[in-house]
């Protein structure tokens, strides 16, 4: 089972290195619902999520876990590399490679 999304929020919290004030200040948010979010006192909105997520810079991929985490629907669309819509990007990412030749690259997906 999946953590839930207080605890996600907590650990991107912690990251990005602030405290709960410092995120509610910058969300417009009491410190009070933020601490609530990542005690589990409350659920947050898929709006809310979404709007911490956005102030804590946490990436798309990552926001669709935390919307999950919370209840809700994933927002953003993943696509597979091989994917027949992402062939110019395949390409592109082959001519970067080849590039570099004589010299090694790679190109890394995180998963």
């Amino acid at each position: 089972m999946d953590r839930p999304v207080g605890e996600l929020l907590r650990e991107w919290r912690r990251r990005r290195k602030l405290s709960q004030l410092e995120l509610a200040i910058q969300a417009d948010v009491s410190a009070r619902h933020v601490s609530f979010v990542e005690t589990g006192r409350t659920i947050p909105s898929s709006a809310m999520v979404l709007h911490l997520a956005e102030q804590l810079g946490v990436p798309l991929r990552e926001r669709n876990r935390l919307l999950v985490a919370a209840g809700h629907a994933p927002v953003y669309r993943q696509t597979a590399l091989d994917d027949p819509d992402l062939t110019r990007v395949r390409a592109a990412l082959e001519q970067f490679l080849q590039a570099h030749a004589p010299y090694p690259a790679l190109a890394v997906d995180r998963r």
